[in-house]
């Protein structure tokens, strides 16, 4: 059962079409599963194979290839017609004699698309190297085109009923950072707190149900808090312990990340310090941002603030955000840093995660924005402080 109306993803794949036409796109190949899903409704643990949606100028609907065992799940989740599910035989799959993209390339001869110009996502996580190398060879009177990000862009801006679902993410993970929060305490080992997180991120509220988060919960303790990007270990927390806190919310695949910091008793004052620059400058952010602003000028807000305390950050400071697969919650298009003119429009979502991390401690706190007609709107409401375990 799809999430939206056919409607809406008739409107996206339509918005997809006019880019290609614009950039003299025949074929699009699609392979993020994210995009998948944005525009078919595809939704299945099978990105760990190859699969794809072959999305022609001239035709209706999306034709989408994968493994034969999951071309049900194609059935299921999506709005094509049965013709438009072409699955290829298991002993493609991670095979050294034959490739899926051999398929692939079948499929775009009987379309009699083989020499045309054909787009393929160069840069994600799910085209690899020889998925671009079986094409070449096959197809070789095609023009290949690079349309990394193409649908991510279409994607930037969402619809009411995107919204919707990420604030629905938004109540799971307040509910799942509170269960973190009250978890933590001298002697606890970090592993159990994980346990109760992942329970409250999947079980969701009484009214909604949770889906599985594009990223695994992140909560470093100690020292390990200078770096934003580990997980957990087995080892009980101890007095005077910072913990990092980063999950997210998931509902139908949409995201609603949040960050916060808990101290294992009285925080010295470098932690109370550093917590009070980063919580000024997420406020003072979040009041300046609107539509109209660029991604760069969000970035320089931040800055000006912590400056006046001595400190500068070099990394981005948050990153649009919304339907996602792992390994990653953010759509990779639009970063909140020096250089990015992507300007704010109403219904862009975005992570907003400016994290201070030093040589032996770190603090992050964060928020998911959605930017409204006259400013933007936190997704959650959840306090903005640094939280003290006694």
């Amino acid at each position: 059962m799809h999430a939206f109306e056919i409607s809406e993803y008739q409107y996206r794949l339509n918005r997809v079409k006019e880019v290609m036409s614009e950039r003299g796109m025949d074929v699009l190949l699609v392979s993020d599963p994210a995009n998948m899903n944005y525009l078919s409704g595809y939704d299945g643990w099978s990105f760990y194979v190859h699969q794809l949606l072959i999305v022609l100028l001239e035709a209706d609907q999306p034709i989408w290839v994968g493994r034969h065992m999951d071309a049900n799940a194609a059935k299921i989740t999506t709005w094509l017609d049965p013709s438009h599910i072409v699955p290829y035989p298991d002993d493609y799959v991670q095979s050294l004699k034959k490739h899926p993209y051999d398929f692939v390339a079948d499929i775009l001869r009987e379309e009699k698309v083989e020499n045309a110009c054909i787009a393929v996502e160069l840069d994600n996580y799910y085209f690899s190297a020889k998925c671009f190398d079986t094409l070449n060879k096959q197809l070789t009177k095609a023009t290949f085109l690079d349309a990394t990000s193409l649908v991510n862009k279409v994607r930037i801006v969402k619809s009411d009923t995107e919204i919707t679902y990420m604030k629905r993410a938004a109540a799971i993970v307040e509910n799942a950072m509170k269960v973190g929060i009250d978890a933590i305490a001298e002697g606890v080992r970090e592993c159990d707190v994980v346990g109760q997180v992942y329970e409250a991120q999947i079980s969701g509220t009484t009214e909604f149900g949770g889906d599985y988060p594009a990223i695994v919960p992140l909560i470093p303790s100690g020292e390990r808090t200078s770096t934003p990007h580990l997980t957990w270990t087995e080892q009980p927390y101890k007095e005077g312990d910072p913990v990092i806190i980063e999950l997210a919310g998931c509902y139908r695949r949409y995201h609603a990340p949040m960050a916060r910091t808990v101290m294992i008793g009285d925080p010295p004052q470098n932690i109370k310090d550093l917590a009070e620059v980063v919580i000024e400058g997420l406020n003072e952010t979040l009041a300046r941002i609107g539509p109209g602003m660029t991604c760069e000028e969000v970035e320089a807000v931040w800055n000006k603030s912590i400056e006046k305390s001595g400190f500068i950050k070099e990394s981005r400071i948050g990153y649009s955000v919304g339907l996602s697969y792992p390994p990653d919650w953010g759509e990779r298009t639009a970063s909140l840093r020096k250089g990015d003119k992507t300007v704010l429009q109403p219904n862009m979502t975005f992570h907003l995660i400016p994290g201070i991390w030093l040589d032996n401690y770190g603090m992050e706190l964060s928020e998911a924005f959605r930017v409204t007609d006259k400013g933007c709107e936190t997704l959650t409401n959840f306090p903005r402080q640094l939280f003290v375990k006694d």
